[in-house]
């Protein structure tokens, strides 16, 4: 049954993928900011749809997400949290690896959704962009992401984190919303299993505070699932 579960969800995700990607490239050069967000959401949803009714994976979400802009730090266990932020957060500036915005119409599209292309030692001129960047997106209300782990890790590990993300916290000058995830178990396989992906997100922590203790807190935070089962038999 579970092989089964797999092979429909595949052939629904990634055949429907292909048509909403379409649909995002051609909403990306001849329709609205509005549309091309939607189009970009749907795509999310899509995977939650498919999660949840062809693999029997469901998600749960423990805390609430303070209002205004704010920096959420989550931890990264597979992709499914990547394509999941649009359901997570409102409408979220995402920070991305640059080297993901230099891909032909991938970049064009992930700049007008409200990526941040990081350009790790690429020097002062490259961090004053990023920042300009991203004080315009949380100008405007959105929250900022984060993975500030810097990829993708494996379940149970809790890696030191990223140099770049202390440099953000304190230039920023925003409250952190630190956030757990548990998805690697069930969702980073081949063969996925059924089960529950929980978030669970901390209270906010407040801008200003000491580097190693502003960092702590996060580390501590995105790491408290790291022994949570959630699969189901």
């Amino acid at each position: 049954m579970r092989v089964l579960r797999n092979l429909a969800f595949y052939l629904a995700f990634y055949g429907g993928s292909v048509f909403i990607v379409l649909s995002c490239v051609i909403v990306l050069f001849l329709g609205s900011r509005e549309r091309f967000r939607a189009a970009v959401e749907t795509w999310s949803l899509w995977q939650r749809w498919c999660c949840r009714n062809l693999l029997g994976i469901t998600v749960r979400v423990e805390g609430n997400m303070p209002e205004g802009p704010v920096l959420v730090a989550l931890k990264h266990e597979s992709f499914f949290e990547a394509i999941d932020l649009p359901q997570l957060l409102d409408y979220p500036g995402v920070f991305a690896k640059a080297e993901l915005m230099r891909i032909p119409v991938w970049g064009l599209a992930g700049e007008r959704y409200g990526l941040v292309a990081v350009e790790r030692d690429r020097g002062a001129k490259a961090l004053r962009h990023m920042l300009t960047a991203a004080r315009e997106l949380s100008g405007q209300g959105r929250p900022l992401a984060i993975f500030p782990e810097g990829t993708r890790v494996p379940h149970g590990t809790a890696p030191e984190l990223k140099s770049g993300f202390a440099g953000l916290y304190k230039l920023l000058g925003l409250p952190v919303v630190a956030v757990a995830i548990n998805s690697g178990p069930l969702y980073h396989r081949l063969i996925k299993r059924a089960g529950v992906i929980t978030y669970r997100m901390s209270e906010p922590i407040p801008p200003g505070l000491p580097r190693e203790e502003a960092e702590q807190r996060v580390r501590r935070a995105i790491n408290a699932l790291n022994d949570h089962d959630q699969t189901d038999a």
